[in-house]
């Protein structure tokens, strides 16, 4: 009796820690070939062909990694924007079409592209946990530069690069102003949320709580706090500038209104109809698209109007 009772309990834990095998399998599968790479970039923008002058610089990150950047001067400026791209593309070139408005109206701007992107150093893209190291690496080269002593900082990000510009104004004081656009709330949130839209929901639901563990065994970082939702909440009284688009597909509206009810009360939203991810069709032209360029203008002219 006592060997049949030992079989069973045997049989079933072969089974329970099979189906765990299993759950913890789809995160690493899903989550390994889309971050194990550096992406190389079919395509990206030159500062002349928007007819501004760029500098071409490197900044080291803590971690021992060479991050790729450009910067766009302009005579005293109101603030520098720092400019974050997304998670496979585009290039963070594609922000020169921004820089020009930007200079237009007396702002400077830095955009970069983070580890594992372009000229940057790294084979692994991080999903927003560690590329907080590459903001802290340009926000120390533009403390080094006289140039823009007491010239307030803000960081504008797109996808991912909203995830990080979040996650950097949370662990930064030096950052003076955020603005972000359709980042996702948490990666296991917007995991799960894209996996149930393809797959029997139960199956999504029994696979979420694994994707952190999946997560910090592979990047050792602090993973339960290093997210959206939990770095808004340090924003204090500085200002900030969310946005989204309804249909969003690529990171769901739900990420928005998730952040948003963690965020301080003062916070400043845009929303768009429709599945636009980059918030404007015209990201490389954003003056065509008067009312994007009149919030974010708008934004930038009542927090930071310069001295």
């Amino acid at each position: 009796m006592k060997k049949k009772r030992k079989i069973i309990i045997g049989v079933l834990l072969g089974f329970i820690l099979l189906i765990v095998g299993f759950l913890i399998a789809i995160p690493v599968l899903v989550i390994n070939p889309m971050v194990n790479m550096h992406v190389d970039f079919e395509e990206v923008w030159k500062a002349e062909d928007f007819g501004i002058e760029a500098e071409h610089f490197f900044v080291n990150t803590d971690d021992g990694l060479k991050i790729s950047a450009y910067k766009v001067d302009v005579e005293n400026p109101k603030a520098i924007i720092i400019c974050l791209s997304g998670i496979h593309n585009p290039s963070a070139t594609i922000y020169f079409g921004h820089a020009r408005f930007f200079k237009e109206h007396g702002y400077a701007t830095i955009l970069f592209d983070m580890r594992a992107h372009g000229d940057s150093d790294g084979d692994m893209i991080c999903l927003g946990y560690k590329e907080h190291l590459d903001t802290k690496a340009i926000i120390q080269y533009i403390k080094d530069d006289s140039t823009y002593k007491n010239v307030p900082v803000v960081v504008f990000g797109l996808s991912m690069g909203g995830v990080t510009a979040i996650n950097s104004t949370g662990k930064f004081p030096e950052i003076d102003g955020l603005i972000s656009l359709s980042a996702y709330s948490s990666w296991e949130e917007v995991f799960y949320e894209l996996m149930a839209y393809q797959s029997p929901v139960f199956l999504a639901k029994m696979v979420k709580p694994f994707v952190p563990l999946v997560v910090f065994a592979k990047y050792r970082a602090n993973i339960w706090t290093i997210k959206p939702v939990k770095q808004i909440k340090k924003l204090g009284n500085r200002p900030a500038l969310l946005m989204h688009s309804k249909e969003d597909s690529q990171v769901p509206f739900s990420n928005f209104e998730r952040i948003l009810s963690h965020a301080p009360s003062h916070v400043e939203i845009f929303i768009r109809e429709g599945d636009i991810h980059s918030i404007t069709e015209s990201f490389t032209e954003p003056e065509k698209d008067i009312e994007y360029t009149k919030r974010v203008l708008g934004f930038l002219n009542k927090h930071f109007p310069g001295r």
